[in-house]
């Protein structure tokens, strides 16, 4: 193993985050939209050391990124206000159902008359 350091092409970002699919296309390593999308859904892409599929996948100053044996470092532009990086969407928790009642609205009659209502729609 030799000690040599990792080379790594820096990008300056005038501002975060940028979406990776359109960071392929700015750094000129593929040449559609739809280019990106498919090699980053097939895994040839890693983002921070690690496989990334996610094809719209926010990218900030500090992220990394690993194509075609070249590495990529994230800085932002000294004139550039960093973003405030988000946090994942918690996990939805769905609301209970509420119980239906067993009387169809055609059987239903008005209290004071007793006749059924009459819908026109």
């Amino acid at each position: 193993m030799t000690d040599e350091p990792i080379e790594f092409i820096e990008v300056e970002l005038e501002e975060e985050p940028i979406e990776l699919c359109n960071l392929l296309k700015v750094l000129d390593l593929v040449e559609t939209g739809g280019q990106a999308k498919m090699l980053i859904g097939e895994g040839y892409i890693a983002v921070n050391n690690e496989v990334c599929t996610v094809k719209r996948k926010k990218m900030y100053s500090g992220d990394s990124l690993h194509f075609d044996g070249d590495d990529y470092v994230l800085t932002l532009s000294s004139d550039a206000t960093p973003a405030i990086r988000t946090q994942p969407t918690p996990d939805v928790v769905e609301p209970e159902k509420k119980k239906k009642r067993n009387r169809s609205r055609k059987n239903r009659k008005d209290a004071d008359t007793g006749r059924k209502p009459i819908s026109f729609g």
